[in-house]
């Protein structure tokens, strides 16, 4: 029979300290949502006070501050992490009228009884971003009634969508693609060809949608010419009216702010690190005072203010020195990728973006696999050519012909070219691109064209067929 015993087993585990958890949620935010974050620690942490770049000040240590027994601090602790240089300071708010309220600001010069406005008012609130009521009318009956107190029948909601349908933009209220493009023919009171645009997106949309072209003029008895201008026609409408104009909250929240500015001189390709509105810290006088008082009370009240500084000042030390490190991450990190995808920074050609995974920039810059991560995710990079995801420049590799490594990027770089040069008369199939691919160098399979083709937002060539 085995002795049964209880065993002691020492096992290693790492715990991470408050500085490193810090330094691990700053890296992984964008420079916007690192200018709220920084004003939120400003707010809740009172030892912290916001320095203005007026201000003469010299940078005295967090520990070397902690160390003196008279802590009066003439000198501002605090962190700049932009160098001395002003940095540019990104505004994203743009000015525009809220898509909603000009609707509602519409149906107010509209001859509707209170009940009536109500209901379309409802509808309105309804849409979503795009212009479009999603929901069916029934709904709409059942929500009036629970959410709005509105005792109505479908009549009235059909009666009161009809008249937001009639509102500026046009297509707005519509209930899918067909019945926004329709709205939008029937508010323009077009021409002859105008007229045929509306009959063949009534009665022969699937036909329409699937490109099937040849079927719509052998029923409708017309020629290519007669085609190309009720499809140009149709091409021009909208099918997202929200778009037309977007709430202000919405916008500001898509719009992307760099994280790096990519720069050129003399050759020489470098970056920057925009400050956006981030503020920079430093420790608030009043703290030397609070200490000062405290001494001339008694021993508790003494122990008690010196142990809530001490906590705020841990706080602060932690949150400048996460920031440095935050700093110093970033600029390694995107340093190192522009040094292994530098003919690609210097020339703007796609097609010369390398192979690189995260594990590249890792064993470069000698951080984590999963800061490295943390940093890709979420920033992007400025350069002459456009604004870039920094995970755009990570792939994995193929091999082509001659046995050299390439990156995935490069093939669909190539792709993409194809596609775009093909006769749109007559598209390429996918068996087609392989060839064509094939041919020049990329031996790629026809289920992998279809996944990058997919990756890229082309669609099969029966819908990239015109006229």
């Amino acid at each position: 029979m085995a002795k049964q015993g209880l065993g002691i087993t020492q096992v290693q585990t790492q715990k991470l300290s408050p500085l490193q958890i810090q330094t691990i949620k700053l890296i992984e935010l964008p420079v916007q949502d690192l200018e709220q974050r920084v004003r939120r620690e400003l707010e809740e942490n009172p030892v912290l006070d916001e320095s203005s770049a007026s201000e003469e000040s010299k940078e005295v240590s967090l520990d070397e501050l902690q160390k003196q027994d008279d802590y009066i601090p003439d000198y501002k602790t605090k962190v700049s992490n932009w160098g001395k240089d002003a940095r540019p300071e990104y505004n994203t708010f743009s000015v525009k009228e809220s898509f909603f309220q000009n609707l509602y600001d519409q149906l107010s010069f509209r001859n509707l009884s209170e009940q009536d406005r109500n209901i379309a008012a409802f509808i309105v609130g309804s849409l979503d971003q795009d212009g479009y009521l999603r929901r069916d009318l029934d709904s709409l009956v059942d929500d009036l009634a629970f959410r709005a107190g509105i005792e109505c029948e479908r009549e009235d909601v059909e009666r009161l969508l009809k008249v937001v349908q009639s509102l500026d933009p046009a297509g707005v209220g519509a209930r899918d693609l067909r019945e926004c493009l329709l709205l939008q023919l029937k508010a323009a009171k077009g021409n002859e060809d105008s007229r045929l645009a509306y009959s063949i997106l009534e009665k022969d949309f699937d036909n329409f949608a699937g490109k099937h072209y040849d079927k719509i003029m052998q029923s409708r008895g017309i020629d290519q010419a007669r085609m190309k201008r009720v499809l140009k026609l149709i091409l021009r409408l909208n099918p997202a009216p929200g778009g037309a104009i977007s709430d202000s909250y919405q916008d500001v929240a898509d719009q992307i702010v760099p994280d790096f500015i990519l720069q050129e001189e003399d050759g020489q390709i470098s970056f920057t690190m925009p400050r956006f509105n981030i503020p920079e810290i430093r420790i608030n006088k009043k703290y030397a005072a609070m200490l000062e008082q405290a001494k001339a009370g008694s021993e508790k009240e003494q122990k008690e203010a010196a142990s809530f500084v001490k906590e705020k000042l841990d706080s602060a030390k932690w949150f400048i020195e996460a920031l440095k490190q935050r700093q110093n991450t970033l600029n390694k990190t995107m340093q190192s990728i522009i040094n292994f995808q530098y003919p690609f920074f210097a020339s703007g050609d796609e097609a010369k973006l390398k192979p690189m995974i995260l594990e590249d920039i890792a064993k470069d810059t000698g951080f984590d696999i999963s800061t490295i991560s943390r940093v890709v995710n979420s920033k992007y990079i400025e350069t002459p050519y456009k604004i870039y995801p920094l995970k755009y420049f990570f792939s994995e590799s193929l091999v082509n012909k001659a046995g050299e490594e390439i990156s995935t990027r490069e093939v669909k770089t190539i792709l993409r070219q194809i596609v775009d040069s093909e006769d749109k008369h007559k598209p390429l199939t996918d068996e087609q691109l392989v060839s064509e691919l094939s041919a020049k160098g990329y031996k790629v399979a026809r289920r992998t064209i279809a996944k990058y083709r997919d990756q890229l937002g082309i669609p099969l060539a029966r819908l990239r067929r015109e006229l």
